[in-house]
């Protein structure tokens, strides 16, 4: 009875009631914290879910398979803003985007300009998606409750999340502060992911860049190291090492050697801290080679990068420049002798005769009015061939007698060749085929075979003899071609030498007495006709220049 009375007394004292409502009360904030806790679970996992390389469209996706389980989400939306443009990055579930570019009537843009969280009901769904921020249809009917968020990076806003749910008045003051929360950790991903596009942009378009150039391009280090390179190998490369850019040496990787380069611009730019070039001749080519320093954020230079060019072409078309100067001023020259001296030579040799015919046959003066005839048609034919040899305009190619342009050569040379005390002997073969060619560039390579055939004999004190031949031969596909050969018993070439006799400016003779072009021409016309120049030679005992023609089918 007592125990009764207390109860009632309790009940009416309402200390009952106010455990009761201290429990209820506890265990609410319990479910609350809870739920907190389990939303920061999820932002931590969608966080460690999205990768740096994702698409804003993968994060999106990420983003939305985790939310429901925490926050009423049947909408989520991106929109970014470039250059004062908002546009639609992305929407879920997968939905095309009505608009790309967001007009200025947005909602969205309202969030933008006030960078305040909204948050909207549409009890009466008077207005849909498509009239408030321009997505796309999605049950249009059925979202009741949209959240529009800022999304802020250092300050500044680069776009807009949106956040949508088909239930009305569930968005309270706790899913908002998640929403913001959420908001922040995906606009710093967003925001990163950005970055990285760019900067993966940036490294794609400097490789491509680095992999278009068609010249090799080394960036060594300071212990000569291949870091990296474009994979343009030179021509004559021997590579001793297999695996690149992995510490493979410069002068393995580039210049086939097993030891450093005793001349190496790299040390040179080391010391100096500016660019260094030089040309080099290697293989029968030309190159020059740059060196440029790279310097590292403490302005140190931690490694070089190597250019090399090959200018071998260049340089021969500079010879043929050269080449064609010389014979522009030749021709000039010769065309003003020949305008003066063939007045004077056609009244001597008509005037000769004239004599001639007046004279008797047997009358002793007779054999000497033939030499003058003889001798001025001579010095007719010499004017003539000079003038056809030193023609400045480009011949076209066509049927051309080997043989007949060894005898308009030595017409033009034979002089030069005599004084020198040098016999020329000359084995041209009978009924050769014509080949099709440039008649006045076949003359240019023979003369030049010619004088160097006379130089090299300068200092030889047996008797001088040069020899011209020519003949027919057949290669092994079986195709024919015209051979013509200069042979002198002159000094002879190195053998190490005859490797580099073709490389344009190298000479072995003076300064004054050669220039080191005529081979480097010569080889290049060989070549322009389908031909080539093969060279025999034994130090002491003399050499022999074969230019090698193949024979017109036309």
């Amino acid at each position: 009875m007592l125990e009764e009375k207390r109860a009632l007394i309790e009940n009416l004292t309402g200390v009952n009631s106010s455990k009761l409502n201290y429990y209820l009360e506890l265990k609410k904030r319990n479910e609350e914290i809870i739920k907190q806790n389990n939303r920061l679970e999820i932002i931590h996992q969608i966080v460690k879910d999205i990768n740096i390389d994702m698409s804003i469209k993968d994060i999106i996706n990420r983003a939305y398979s985790k939310l429901p389980s925490v926050l009423p989400c049947d909408l989520l939306g991106l929109s970014l803003l470039e250059n004062g443009i908002l546009r639609t990055a992305a929407v879920v579930p997968h939905q095309e985007c009505i608009y790309e570019k967001l007009p200025a009537n947005s909602l969205l843009w309202d969030c933008i300009k006030e960078r305040k969280d909204k948050l909207y009901t549409f009890p009466n769904n008077r207005r849909n998606l498509k009239e408030i921020c321009h997505y796309a249809q999605f049950n249009n009917d059925k979202i009741r409750s949209l959240v529009t968020l800022p999304l802020f990076v250092r300050g500044k806003v680069i776009g807009t999340l949106v956040i949508g749910t088909e239930k009305i008045n569930v968005y309270t003051e706790s899913e908002l502060k998640f929403c913001r929360q959420l908001a922040d950790q995906l606009a710093i991903c967003i925001e990163n992911a950005r970055l990285y596009e760019e900067v993966l942009r940036g490294k794609r378009e400097w490789e491509e860049t680095f992999a278009a150039v068609i010249d090799p391009i080394y960036l060594i280090d300071l212990s000569f190291n291949v870091i990296r390179s474009n994979n343009r190998d030179l021509p004559f490369s021997s590579n001793l090492c297999v695996q690149r850019d992995s510490g493979c040496k410069c002068y393995q990787v580039i210049w086939g050697r097993k030891n450093k380069c005793s001349h190496c611009l790299l040390e040179e730019v080391v010391k100096t801290g500016e660019a260094a070039k030089r040309r080099v001749q290697a293989s029968g080519h030309v190159l020059d080679v740059y060196y440029y320093p790279v310097f590292n954020n403490k302005n140190k230079i931690y490694a070089v990068i190597h250019h090399i060019q090959d200018v071998t072409e260049k340089i021969k078309m500079e010879a043929q420049l050269v080449q064609s100067a010389k014979l522009a001023a030749i021709g000039e020259m010769a065309a003003g002798v020949a305008h003066e001296l063939n007045s004077p030579m056609t009244v001597i040799i008509g005037t000769a005769q004239m004599m001639l015919k007046e004279m008797e046959k047997d009358h002793p003066r007779a054999e000497f009015l033939k030499d003058v005839i003889n001798s001025g048609l001579r010095c007719k034919r010499i004017i003539q061939n000079l003038l056809t040899f030193s023609r400045q305009e480009q011949q076209p190619m066509g049927p051309t007698d080997v043989n007949d342009m060894v005898q308009k050569v030595l017409s033009l040379t034979r002089y030069q060749i005599n004084r020198s005390k040098i016999t020329i002997k000359t084995e041209l073969s009978e009924n050769l085929p014509l080949i099709n060619a440039n008649g006045q560039q076949v003359q240019q390579v023979l003369i030049n075979l010619l004088l160097n055939a006379r130089d090299a004999l300068e200092s030889v004190e047996r008797d001088k003899i040069i020899k011209i031949s020519t003949g027919l031969g057949q290669d092994e596909q079986g195709k024919h071609y015209v051979w013509l050969t200069v042979e002198d018993n002159g000094e002879g070439i190195e053998e190490d030498k005859i490797d580099k006799i073709f490389n344009p400016f190298y000479t072995s003779k003076e300064a004054s007495k050669g220039t080191g072009l005529g081979l480097s021409v010569s080889l290049g016309i060989a070549q322009a006709h389908g031909g080539t120049i093969e060279v025999k030679s034994n130090p002491g005992e003399g050499s022999i220049f074969k230019l090698i023609l193949p024979v017109s089918t036309s």
